[in-house]
């Protein structure tokens, strides 16, 4: 199982180390500020398998009943391609992005525009729309 560090670069791609970027979030200490940085540390908790932080950043309307990860499949990295409103301003944001992969051994991606709502305060994610 993947594993990052207190001190490891952050899996979601800002230049700082896991534990003071998306590990926080992951751990309960600190909630994403905006639609974006829950993005990013949904695709790090992805990276390192964390099931209980996806479940938990899912809104409670389209949240599925477990998360099981592929064996063959290791996320490489992720480019935020676009997002609009879900700052602290807002009640719902989009974040585009495509997250690079590797499945047995082939490059591949994936490229979602993903809806984010807040939910009793926090950014949550709703559903996306996955395309080629």
């Amino acid at each position: 199982m993947p594993r990052s560090t207190a001190t490891s670069p952050c899996p979601c791609g800002l230049p700082a180390a896991y534990a003071s970027c998306c590990g926080r979030f992951h751990a309960g200490t600190a909630a994403a500020p905006t639609a974006e940085a829950l993005m990013r540390s949904r695709y790090s908790a992805f990276v390192v398998r964390d099931a209980e932080y996806l479940l938990r950043s899912w809104h409670p309307t389209t949240r599925p009943p477990g998360i099981e990860f592929d064996a063959g499949q290791r996320w490489q990295r992720l480019e935020i391609l676009a997002a609009t409103e879900g700052s602290a301003f807002h009640m719902k944001g989009t974040v585009t992005f495509r997250a690079h992969y590797t499945y047995r051994g082939e490059p591949d991606s994936l490229h979602e525009r993903s809806r984010f709502e807040r939910y009793e305060g926090a950014w949550v994610y709703v559903d996306g729309d996955v395309s080629s």
